[in-house]
């Protein structure tokens, strides 16, 4: 007999210790703030980092516009007066490139840096709120949508955070080169700049074409991990219906949108990208031509024209980047968009004001007059009755499409009922906290996930702490241990993704031990034997016997087997419990249980 210790406390279920200080803030609630704005919680709490690095760019940035300055009075007072000894210029040209080259490491650093921290936050926040997330958001939503946006969307914002401060730095080098400009002379800067307003009317046009079509690109890509994703995790479905060029035609399908959609972009910015970036040089061949001028008349020198002429090499950076930069910021912002989607999802189970911890649980569990459907759909319990004594194993059995298995949904509330109340001790479940019911409560499906690690972690991943000893009770308990000492590396064995590496029934097996290593005093085991032979069965059922005993424990079968681990039989149909008793009553007084049994005897055959 395997003996697991009673239950006095529910306590939270035992994980692993987090690795990471979860950001104290994350986005900002309002949905009303501008992307960036709404990110702002996240972007002060590396303030000290952003105002160091820069405060390095600044001082990058003035290094950059010193060496015109030096060069011009190198030229000026070095060469054509001689003035001054050339070596000295020569000294301080070498002293700026060294300052800038140590600034610019600097900034750059800090700015990645703060990028990187910021994209981990971010996943960290959307991965802890999508645990939070109830069932229903997951009935609506896709898989690869989600996967979208937990990994490209939040690269896009990365990116742009990483390098929208370098625009930011050149925008404050072109000032600063404009106002040396305009002491210098006010004529030869007017010229310079004269073309720069047409580039910010081209940058316009650009950024409304671009916005949308970095939507779509973002929607289209999501389209896109959809359909991989779902055709590698039903390639068995997929193969089995030799449905591989249907697949292959969807997936050619989105990819041929997703490439319209990418061609339009990059035709926008083929389009309007040299106009940004030559547009600047018009006033640098202006330059040479008036200037040359003011040489010819003594109003200018030759150093001023080289002066000039560096600093409209340092202005066009700005305009040269500015169309990379609004591509950029638009799918930034597009992304931010719809990670905010998923970021301001609400859940629906959530714990009420004042929930209180389930414990010292007994296991009286009633199911009185409930009502539910999914969603907005049509109801699927119809005030449903079924009362569970402390101890008692209760069967229910029906018709596929009864409700049988939202019953066991219901329990440990993943989904809340429409109208009745669902109790455990006489405690609505609604009025306890998520945590401690659903220590309480264990469930099994008959399609159980296992993870992508060793057959030992998938069997402690109840209790990650439990110790070898409690890991291989509880396979025994299971009748997994025969398959499990016969692989190759036993318990250290690694499956396959959601364990298609074992047969359903070994999975199976798995799952109920994972289930009973966590020891919860309700136990509820939705069709777990289904794909487990008959005579492995009985002896599983033999060792649940010892074990539920003491346990609460709602046994959703169709097998007559399964069946007789209860005391108690309950038949469902339409929704809600039409018949309650042992198994010897029901099959001699109601017809429909016995017309159960045998559709049920017919499948398995």
């Amino acid at each position: 007999m395997i003996y697991f210790p009673a239950m006095s406390l529910v306590t939270p279920p035992v994980g692993p210790p987090l690795r990471y200080h979860a950001p104290d803030q994350t986005i900002d609630r309002d949905p009303d703030l501008g992307w960036i704005r709404r990110m702002g919680p996240m972007l002060r709490r590396h303030r000290r980092s952003v105002i160091l690095s820069l405060l390095m760019a600044l001082v990058a940035v003035g290094t950059q516009v010193a060496v015109p300055l030096v060069t011009r009075q190198a030229i000026d007072n070095g060469l054509t007066a001689q003035t001054t000894p050339i070596n000295a210029f020569v000294i301080a040209l070498v002293g700026l490139a060294l300052a800038r080259g140590l600034f610019a490491y600097g900034y750059r650093y800090g700015l990645y840096g703060m990028a990187y921290k910021i994209d981990f936050d971010l996943r960290a926040a959307m991965y802890r709120h999508l645990t939070r997330l109830s069932f229903s958001f997951y009935d609506r939503t896709q898989s690869g949508q989600i996967i979208s946006r937990a990994n490209s969307d939040i690269k896009a914002v990365q990116l742009y955070l990483a390098l929208a401060p370098l625009l930011a730095t050149s925008v404050v080098g072109f000032f600063i080169s404009l106002a040396v400009m305009l002491w210098i002379s006010v004529p030869l800067t007017l010229v310079a700049v004269a073309p720069l307003p047409l580039v910010y009317l081209v940058g316009v046009a650009l950024r409304n074409q671009v916005f949308p079509l970095s939507w779509i690109i973002q929607a289209r890509t999501a389209e896109l991990v959809t359909i991989v994703d779902e055709t590698i995790t039903g390639t068995r479905v997929v193969k089995s219906f030799g449905a591989e060029r249907h697949q292959i035609s969807q997936l050619s399908t989105i990819a041929r949108r997703l490439r319209w959609s990418n061609i339009k972009q990059a035709d926008s910015r083929a389009r309007w990208g040299p106009i940004m970036e030559n547009l600047p040089r018009l006033g640098l061949a202006a330059v040479l031509i008036v200037g040359g001028w003011l040489v010819i008349d003594g109003q200018a020198t030759v150093g001023d024209i080289v002066l000039f002429n560096s600093y409209i090499l340092v202005m066009q950076v700005p305009f040269r980047l500015l169309g990379f930069f609004l591509i950029l910021g638009q799918r930034a912002k597009a992304s931010a968009l719809r990670i905010y989607e998923i970021l301001d999802e609400t859940a629906d189970i959530v714990d009420r004001d004042g929930a209180q911890d389930l414990v010292d649980v007994l296991g009286d569990v009633r199911f009185d007059r409930v009502s539910f459907g999914y969603g907005d759909g049509p109801g699927v319990l119809h005030e449903l009755d079924l009362h569970l004594h402390p101890g008692e194993t209760v069967a229910l059995v029906g018709r596929t499409g009864c409700g049988k298995s939202t019953v066991a949904r219901m329990l440990p509330r993943f989904y809340d009922v429409r109208t009745g109340s669902v109790t455990i001790d006489g405690v609505d479940v609604r009025d306890v906290t998520l945590t401690s019911l659903r220590s309480t409560v264990g469930l099994v499906l008959d399609e159980p996930f296992l993870f992508s690690a060793s057959i030992r972690d998938n069997i402690a991943y109840a209790r990650p702490d439990a110790s070898e000893s409690e890991v291989a009770a509880v396979a025994a308990a299971a009748q997994a241990t025969d398959f499990i000492e016969a692989l190759p590396d036993g318990y250290e064995t690694v499956i396959g993704e959601r364990g298609y590496t074992l047969s359903g029934g070994q999975r199976q097996r798995i799952a109920i031990a994972r289930t009973l290593l966590a020891d919860p005093p309700v136990l509820v085991l939705d069709d777990a034997t289904s794909a487990i032979d008959v005579g492995v069965e009985d002896k599983i059922h033999t060792a649940l016997e010892e074990l539920l005993g003491g346990r609460t424990t709602l046994v959703i079968a169709h097998r007559l087997s399964t069946i007789s681990l209860a005391t108690r039989v309950a038949v469902m149909e339409g929704g809600r419990v039409v018949a309650l008793g042992t198994h010897t009553e029901l099959l001699a007084t109601v017809p429909l249980y016995a017309e159960i049994l045998t559709q049920a005897a017919e499948v398995t055959q």
